[in-house]
Formats: structure tokens, sequence, C-alpha cells
């Protein structure tokens, strides 16, 4: 999917600009989860707005950030405003703004360059690395290489243009290839019948034949699950499920009458939810910092996170509901929308396991550190 750049009188800085689409995102949001397809207007929006390339490397047109603190302070921020208005497209730029990740940590200038000129051209990336066995390979054959194999739940199958996928050479780690990804043929989008999150169209993508060349491969192997960037990058799909936590908590607010503002109860449910939402976002912006520093206990933060985030959205999923009534689930309501996004979303892998192991962290030392520490 190749979109042009357009040219806009949008404002200059990345949140201004965002801002000014956020609006027409959530509006598209409705329509795509109604007929369920790939978001290609939105996508669209951003692109034309320029946040496709804020985030990739500098020698490929990135924004300049002082420091990496600095930059994700700036990403949480834009994460969380695309999730509060549609948390598919959410979904769909953060993996974007993770394969730019990818190519600044290891990317070669000659990969860069074509980075750049892919992202001139409004192209859009992901990153798939869930298969089943035997998963994604690479063989070699007398004609070079070729991958062999498909990618499960994966992100825009046949609408993004690339993705930075995992696959496994002979008798080596599993390494990074920049693969076309937009193929409609290899896509079979027939199992992704779901509840909430229609529009990122998570169906399988099968690579086998597709062939590759030197300049496909990024980095070396093994280097994707290099920590700790691999664990502790997940504060960037935290951030945008708290924007549909915050949308969530708006559109509550939104909707209460002024007998339901006069009703102490439910100003006790309000007031909860409002804790819920705003203790979220203090987990997220501490993991995203530890994050740029690479600290020592950015993976236990990291994992610590994801727990304290799902458990906010199930809480504020309910209070809203509590709150609102028999509305909330109403067809064509934004609240039961990002209540269905939220209830997927949050299905990430190995919940249990990460919580646990931060509670090891966190039993061994107290990993919030920085001069805080208790014990």
């Amino acid at each position: 999917m190749t979109l042009a750049v357009a040219k806009s009188e949008l404002p200059a800085s990345g949140p201004q600009r965002l801002a000014a689409i956020a609006e027409k995102l959530a509006a598209l949001g409705a329509r795509y989860d109604a007929v369920p397809m790939f978001p290609a207007d939105s996508v669209k929006l951003l692109v034309g707005a320029g946040l496709h390339k804020t985030f990739a490397p500098l020698a490929s047109g990135g924004d300049a950030f002082e420091t990496p603190r600095a930059q994700n302070a700036a990403l949480l921020d834009t994460l969380r405003v695309v999730g509060r208005a549609d948390l598919s497209v959410g979904r769909i730029f953060e993996g974007h703004v993770n394969a730019l990740k990818l190519f600044d940590w290891y990317g070669t200038p000659a990969q860069k360059h074509r980075l750049a000129r892919d992202l001139r051209d409004g192209k859009m990336f992901g990153v798939w690395a869930t298969e089943q066995p035997p998963g994604v390979t690479i063989q070699t054959n007398g004609a070079g290489w070729a991958l062999s194999g498909k990618k499960s739940f994966a992100t825009g199958a046949g609408s993004l243009d690339y993705a930075i996928i995992t696959a496994k050479p002979e008798g080596a780690e599993r390494r990074m290839v920049i693969a076309q990804a937009g193929e409609a043929r290899r896509a079979d989008l027939s199992g992704w019948r779901v509840r909430g999150m229609r529009a990122t169209v998570s169906g399988s993508y099968d690579f086998s034949g597709l062939r590759l060349e030197q300049a496909d491969l990024l980095g070396e192997p093994g280097q994707y699950d290099r920590e700790p960037r691999f664990t502790a990058g997940a504060w960037r799909f935290t951030a945008v499920q708290l924007g549909g936590i915050e949308a969530l908590l708006t559109e509550t607010r939104a909707a209460m009458s002024d007998a339901a503002r006069a009703d102490v109860l439910h100003r006790a449910k309000f007031g909860a939810a409002v804790v819920a939402t705003r203790t979220a976002y203090l987990w997220v912006r501490e993991a995203a910092q530890r994050a740029a520093d690479e600290d020592d206990n950015a993976i236990a933060f990291s994992q610590m996170t994801r727990g304290v985030v799902e458990r906010a959205a199930l809480d504020v999923m309910e209070l809203a509901a509590r709150i609102v009534g028999t509305r909330s689930a109403f067809e064509g309501q934004r609240i039961d929308k990002i209540i269905r996004d939220l209830s997927l979303y949050l299905r990430q892998a190995g919940p249990d396991y990460a919580r646990d192991q931060a509670a090891q962290a966190w039993l061994d030392h107290d990993a919030w550190g920085a001069g805080d520490a208790l014990w």
C-alpha cells in the first residue's frame, strides 16, 4: 500500500499535526469497525501529516531529538493520542514505529537510505514475529536465498508495504529480514473474525518462495531478541492501550447525565476510573524513560507496567459499563467500540509470566531505584 505524501496546511509540530487529525481518525475508526478492512484512509492521514517518519532514524529523515528520553516522551504522547482516536490504527502505527526503531539500531547506512526513500513515498512497515512451528525459515539453493513459511497474527497482512520479520537460517539464530508484505494473494484474513481490533486485519501471511538479497538482511542473527530492547520495548504497546483507556474515561464522563453526576455512587465510580487511568499513565511514562536509558531495571519496569495497564483497563471498562449502563453496549456507540478493542488488545502474550518475572525482580531488589529504593 503505497501512499503519496500529500501537501497540507497542517501545523509544523508533531503534537499539533496529530491533534489536527485525531477527530478524523476517530470518525474513520467507526467506519472501519463497521466494515472490517484495513484502515487505508486513516493511514493516509498519518502519512499526510508526516507522522510516519517522525521517529525514523535521522539518516532516514526522522525528527531530531535532544536525548533518547526526549524522543520516548514524544513517542509516548503520540502513541497515546493515536490510541485515543482508534486502537486499531494505534496498533498499526506502533508496529510501524517498532520497525523504524529496528532500522535505527541495526540498519546499515544503505538500508537507512533505502528507508528514507520509502518513507518519502509514504510506505508503511510492520514487525511480524509470531508464527506456528516450524515458522519462517531461510532456505539456501543454487539461485540464492528464499523464505519458506508463514507468519500469524500479522497486523496489516497484505496491506502494509513491508514488514520486518524474523526468520531462521539453517544452523543459526533467528534474524531479521526486510520483506515485502503487501501482496494480497499471500495474505489469509479468513481467520480474523474478532469482536475488536477488526481493522488491524491481523491474518496470516505466506512468505514461501520470496527471494532475498543481502540488502534484505537487517542486523545480525540474534539481534532481534537483544535485551533490554526486546522486552523493555513493550512499553510502546502499553502506551497505545493507555490511549484507549483515556478515551474510554473521556467518553464515560461525556455520557454522564446531570443525574449521574449528582449521584454519589456514580461519582465514586468515576473517581476510581480517574485514579486507574492516571496510575497507568505514570507507570507507562516511567517505563518509557527507563527504556530510553536502557536502565538495568528497564525490563522489570516494562513487565510490571503491562500488568498495571491491563488491570487499569479492566477496571475502567467495568466502571464505564456500570456508570453508563446499557447504552455502553449498543452497536455504534463509541464506548462499545473502545471496550471491544481494548478487550482484544489486552491479550498480549504471556501476561502472567511477565508479571511474575517483574515480581521476582522486585523481590530481589527495589527496581524503582533512582535514589528512592525502599529496600
